[in-house]
Formats: structure tokens, C-alpha cells, sequence
């Protein structure tokens, strides 16, 4: 007989990734069990159920395409905005796999007959409070969720949270949909903890708490949210995973696959952080993290009982690390003592192209297989305008690292049509393109505006003469609902269609630069397109061509050691010392004939020689 009292449920509806659980309502419902234990809790990664029903061939490649999460849902919440959707569908698939020309109609009809017998499979009377978690993609899904679940209990509280409910966009929340009760601006622990006590305690009104927002007399309230964070995030019960491997152990065997645990080592961006004198720091596009105030990093002993004490219980070794930004100090520490760990792991995570070669060495022998790294640029001049604090010498220095054998896979962005970039910067990015070539090619993204980023708080500064929601969420949601709402993707006027012609070059190299890629590529255990055996007194420089023969170039004696020593970016000056008796205008002639052959690149009078070291190929560890 299901258990009738009182009890709180979390919900995450589509589309985050499937073969994960949501970390956030995972790190919730840990911290919720933890504060209020005579409670239950369930976390419903309602997401997973959706994805067996339509098929993980389909459900990936929409989860990876926001705009495209969006549609199938707004068309059941709004049949009206049918034709305009179908119009956005047809342009959002583009490029998309397994098929560019899946049918929304078909989709629509599996995603509303899925979600209906999921939706009707959950006992919701129990409930008094629901929690949605809401991040990119999954607005429209929360919505037909929160809708379907208030037909079937209409007592049920309603409460939403997460990165898009983040100050003004939980605030237009609470206020368009008289069905949201709730909305937490912030970090979400603290609030939500509070939130349940006081309704589990019929405490009516919900007294104020900093981050969270309630209806009072029709109008909306928004405390501080600055006091709102946890002061150590050791202090954090582990995330709780347990429904999500409940639900995918009863979709039956045919359905079954290993999936990745998330785990966060830290929150927010050290990089964003002001310095001493009060001197603007952090990525001008970025606005990863509007919930969270400064930069917090659990102990490195606690992230190793983490991972060992998830990937024992679920008995899974891949883990992606859900942080935005790894953190900068001890992080060779951090990988060498998880190396002690008697497990071979798979690894994922996010860092800085500025990570020192060390690091990304032991992170490598630790079992971390993919990394995102933070480059996108290959012009300095755009570099500064983005304030990504790195250049394209050491951009390129982190491509080539993890292009070596043993080293994890980069995954990178390029981003184009920043607002206010010109000339210069493309043609600086043309020519960082052609010593590229070798490594694994970046994502030509266009630029996207985010409600909170640094853009979008000075946007006069970038060009930016007006601002308003994205113009797609027209297609998605009726004038009358979209004229109060505040969104994630923002749309502007100022030079928009300038950006896209003069980036339009960019876009087409990039194009190139995959097709050439896989096609060197296309062999099994093919080695690096640019890599070199080390004879003691000689190199053998190895560089493989697309539609041509290999090419060689052999190098000795004091050429050997220059390239060898330009491992690591150089400065000309710490070159011409080194090698004090070849003369600056030989060394210089050298390492022009180096540049010429593009097997060296130079920035600013420092040099980087581009060729991988070929041994140890196919001897990954952790892999």
C-alpha cells in the first residue's frame, strides 16, 4: 500500500542529457533527506522515461539542440503557434542525425503520449510540493509538465528552480504562470529546505527566505538571494541517484545502457572572481552562473569518497564532472591522488586553455577521456574583447596537447560574430586556422546573447543598441504570454547581419577543416596528422596530408633540440639564451623556415613548435 502522507516530489522533465541523472535534483533530494528525514522524497528524471519511448537515436540529438527541445512541447501547450513552429522544426534540424528530415508531427504525438503515461504512472496526491528544476532546454517541457500535473492534483504546490529561473527570469515566471507558486533564485538547498519545512508545518504565508521568491496579494516578492548559498560544499550530503537507477533498471533489458554519473567538485567560476582593486574579471559571453555568488570547491579527500562511494554503489565508472570550471589550484594534486583509486575511470570535464601541461598529464593518467576546454578564439585580439585572460599561442599549445597519444579529447568552441569584432580579428583567426589544421577541430558557434552576461549587463560597450527575448520564443509562446515573460536567450540590434557576412569566412575554413580531419582520419587507430620520433640526435617529423603522400622532415643536431625545446610556448629571448652560440640571426632564420612549413607557430616573438610525440600511441591510460 503507497505511503499517503505528506511528501515532496522533484521533477525533471525533458530534455537533459539521458544517460545521466539530473545532479540537480539528485544534489536536492540528498539535501532534502538530510534536512527534513521524517520526509520522502522522490526524484522523478522524467527525461529518462521519455527518451526509452522515443528512442535515444532521436531524444539525443533534440537534448543537444535547445531551440529544437523546445518546440514539441510549446505545440502542445500552444496549438496555435503550430505553423510557426513547424517553420522553426524544419530550420533547427538542419545538419541533425540520425535524420535532418524527422517529422514534428510524429514527434510531437510520441513525446505527448510518453509524457502523458509517465505523468499517469506517478501517484501525485501525496505530494504537496512539486520542485522543477528548469535549465536550457527544458522551459516548454516544465511547463506542459507543471500543467498536466495540476489537472490531475490541483493542491499540489508548485515550485521551480534553477539556472533559467535565476533573478528577473523566475521572477517573470512566478508572475505570467498563476500555476507556479514558487520560484527559487539562486542556489536552491537552502530555499527549497525552508520552503518544504514551512509547508509541511502549514506555516501560511511561506515566510521570506533570501532566494526565495512568493505571491503576496497577487504581486510577486524577490528577497536578497545573496545569503542564500551553503558556506562548504563538504558540508553537501552526496548527490542521490537512486531513482533514476530505479527507473532505468525497469525499462527492461532492450533499453538498457552504462550510463554517466555527474558529480560537481565545485560551483561557480574562479576565473570570474574580482581581483584585489576591484578589477572586472570573467568571460564577457558567459552567464553560466547567475545562481551562485563567488567560487566554492570541496576538499580534494572528499572528492575522491565521492567518487569512489558513487561508482561503487551504482557500480558505473564514468563520471562527468558537472562544474563549469575545474578548479585552478591543486588540480594536479586532485588527478594524481584519484589515480589512486583501484578503478579505471572515464572521465569528463570543463577547464581553462591555460592549464598547465603537468596537470593535463595527470588528469590524462587519472582516466579523464574528455575534456571542454575553454578556447573559443584563435585571435588574441578577440581574446581580450572576450576577456578569456589567454592567447592563440596557448589556445593552440592545449589543442596540441591533447592531440599527443594518451592525452583526452578536446572538445572546443570557436565563437563568431562577437559583437563589436572585425576585421583584424578574422583575418588573425584565418591565419591561426592554417597551424590548426593538425589538431582535432574546434564548433564554429555564432554568438549568442545570455540574459546576466557581461554583454548583456553593458551592451553599448559591444554595439548592442537594443535588447529583447531571442525572437524564436515568438514562435514558441503567444504575444500575450511572451510580453511578460524574461527569457535565457536574448535577442539584440547592432550589427547582427555585418557579423555574419564578415564571419562567414571563418565559417567556411572550419567546414574544411572537419571534412579534412575525418577524412585523415577515417582509418581505425590512425595517428596524429602532425607527430614526431625522437632519435636521440635526430627528429623525424611525421605530417600526413589529405589526397596526398605523407610528407617527412628530419631535423638534428642543435635544429632537434630548438623544436624539442619549443614543447612549450618560448619567448625568442629564452630561445636565443638557450642557445647562445647559434646566433640570433641563424636561430631566427630557423624558426622562420619552421613557421613557413607550418610546423611551428609564432605569436608575439614567442614560438611553439606544433609536432606530438608519436610514442605511446594507442596506450591510454585509464581508457
Amino acid at each position: 500500500m503507497p505511503d499517503s502522507s505528506p511528501s515532496i516530489a522533484l521533477v525533471s522533465a525533458p530534455w537533459p542529457l539521458f544517460d545521466r541523472p539530473s545532479v540537480q535534483i539528485g544534489a536536492l533530494k540528498a539535501y532534502l533527506a538530510f534536512s527534513l528525514p521524517e520526509t520522502r522524497v522522490d526524484a522523478h528524471h522524467a527525461y529518462l522515461s521519455v527518451a526509452a519511448e522515443l528512442g535515444y537515436d532521436l531524444y539525443g540529438p533534440i537534448s543537444e539542440r535547445s531551440w529544437l527541445a523546445e518546440i514539441p512541447y510549446a505545440a502542445l501547450l500552444y496549438p496555435g503557434q503550430r505553423d510557426a513552429l513547424e517553420r522553426l522544426w524544419r530550420r533547427q534540424c538542419r545538419g541533425l542525425r540520425p535524420s535532418r528530415d524527422v517529422d514534428l508531427g510524429t514527434v510531437i504525438r510520441r513525446v505527448e503520449t510518453a509524457s502523458n503515461r509517465y505523468l499517469a504512472s506517478i501517484a501525485w496526491e501525496p505530494y504537496l510540493l512539486a520542485g522543477f528544476s528548469i535549465c536550457l532546454g527544458q522551459l516548454t517541457s516544465t511547463l506542459y509538465f507543471i500543467h498536466c500535473i495540476r489537472q490531475i492534483t490541483p493542491g499540489v504546490r508548485i515550485a521551480v528552480g534553477g539556472s533559467s529561473c535565476a533573478g528577473a527570469l523566475g521572477q517573470s515566471l512566478l508572475e505570467t504562470f498563476p500555476e507556479i507558486d514558487f520560484a527559487i533564485s539562486g542556489e536552491g538547498e537552502r530555499p527549497l529546505a525552508h520552503l518544504a519545512r514551512s509547508l509541511l508545518e502549514a506555516r501560511d504565508p511561506v515566510p521570506a527566505f533570501p532566494g526565495l521568491l512568493t505571491r503576496a496579494g497577487g504581486a510577486s516578492s524577490a528577497p536578497d538571494s545573496s545569503r542564500t548559498q551553503v558556506a562548504s560544499l563538504d558540508s553537501l550530503p552526496p548527490p542521490d541517484y537512486d531513482d533514476y537507477f530505479h527507473l532505468l533498471a525497469s525499462l527492461g533489458p532492450e533499453r538498457a545502457f552504462l550510463p554517466r554519473l555527474p558529480m560537481e567538485i565545485s560551483r561557480g567560476c574562479w576565473w570570474r572572481t574580482p581581483r584585489s582593486g576591484g578589477q572586472e574579471r570573467g568571460c564577457r559571453f558567459c552567464n553560466l552562473n547567475l545562481q551562485w555568488e563567488g567560487y566554492r570547491a570541496k576538499s580534494h579527500r572528499r572528492v575522491i569518497q565521492e567518487v569512489d562511494a558513487l561508482t561503487r554503489k551504482h557500480r558505473v565508472l564514468s563520471v562527468s564532472f558537472a562544474d563549469n570550471l575545474l578548479p585552478a589550484k591543486g588540480l594536479e594534486g586532485l588527478f594524481r591522488d584519484l589515480t589512486e583509486l583501484p578503478k579505471d575511470l572515464r572521465l569528463f570535464a570543463e577547464m581553462r586553455a591555460t592549464t598547465p601541461p603537468d596537470a593535463l598529464a595527470a588528469m590524462a593518467a587519472a582516466g579523464v577521456c574528455h575534456l571542454q576546454v575553454g578556447i573559443e578564439a584563435l585571435s588574441t585580439r578577440l581574446l581580450r574583447r572576450l576577456r578569456k585572460g589567454t592567447t592563440t599561442i596557448l589556445n593552440l599549445e592545449i589543442m596540441k596537447r591533447c592531440e599527443a597519444p594518451g592525452m583526452p579529447e578536446l572538445d572546443a568552441n570557436l565563437i563568431l560574430q562577437f559583437p563589436g569584432s572585425g576585421e583584424e580579428e578574422v583575418q588573425e583567426t584565418l591565419h591561426a586556422l592554417e597551424f590548426a589544421a593538425a589538431f582535432r577541430p574546434l564548433s564554429a558557434i555564432p554568438f549568442w546573447l545570455g540574459y546576466g552576461s557581461p554583454v548583456w549587463q553593458n551592451p553599448r560597450a559591444h554595439g548592442i543598441q537594443r535588447l529583447f527575448n531571442h525572437p524564436y520564443y515568438a514562435r514558441l509562446f503567444p504575444k500575450e504570454i511572451l510580453r511578460s515573460m524574461v527569457l535565457m536567450i536574448q535577442g539584440y540590434h547592432g550589427g547582427v547581419r555585418f557579423q555574419q557576412r564578415l564571419w562567414r569566412p571563418v565559417r567556411e575554413r572550419v567546414r574544411a577543416w572537419h571534412r579534412a580531419y575525418a577524412e585523415i582520419h577515417c582509418a581505425p587507430r590512425s595517428r596524429p596528422i602532425l607527430s614526431y620520433r625522437d632519435g636521440g640526435t635526430f627528429l623525424v617529423i611525421h605530417e600526413r596530408r589529405k589526397g596526398k603522400d605523407p610528407m617527412t622532415h628530419r631535423l638534428q643536431g642543435a635544429s632537434r633540440e630548438i623544436y624539442l625545446f619549443c614543447d612549450r610556448n618560448r619567448s625568442f629571448r629564452s630561445i636565443a639564451r638557450r642557445f647562445d652560440r647559434q646566433g640570433e640571426d641563424r636561430l631566427r632564420a630557423f624558426l622562420r623556415m619552421m613557421q613557413d612549413k607550418r610546423l611551428l607557430y609564432e605569436e608575439n616573438d614567442r614560438y611553439l613548435s606544433l609536432a606530438v610525440p608519436v610514442r605511446g600511441y594507442g596506450e591510454t591510460p585509464g581508457r
